[in-house]
């Protein structure tokens, strides 16, 4: 299995410890800057929109099996597939953002957690509930 990324993160978040845990806990927006290869995948992307990022949390321990959630050590020990822990053997990230701005090879996205220099991995439509399509 082989991975490539298609950009990367442009954020002013840079330590893990001060980032929020969801993008909707005040991430501050931020840039997914695209490698050119992919300029004609961006072709649709416009404000308002909303997406899901994928990316690989790079900084992520992959040996980590079981968390406390959000890293409250009241909380009892918990398996990370039962989390939305970055650390777990395959740290894919998963972010639901709104684009505010398309600009070339640079989407402009509200409520990315996700820190600065993160692969991206994919970017996918945030589907309709069915019936409403």
């Amino acid at each position: 299995m082989e991975l490539v990324p298609v950009g990367w993160v442009e954020s002013p978040l840079t330590d893990a410890a001060a980032a929020p845990k969801q993008g909707d806990e005040g991430a501050p927006p931020a840039w997914l800057v695209f490698d050119g290869a992919y300029a004609d995948a961006l072709g649709d992307l416009e404000a308002g929109v909303e997406l899901l990022v994928l990316t690989w949390l790079d900084r992520a321990d992959r040996s980590v099996l079981r968390v406390r959630p959000r890293g409250d050590a009241s909380r009892p020990l918990t398996g990370v597939f039962s989390t939305r822990s970055p650390d777990r053997p395959n740290p894919i990230g998963l972010h639901r953002v709104r684009v505010l701005a398309v600009d070339g090879l640079r989407v402009r996205v509200a409520d990315l957690e996700a820190l600065d220099g993160t692969p991206v991995l994919d970017v996918k439509p945030v589907l309709e509930p069915r019936g409403e399509r």
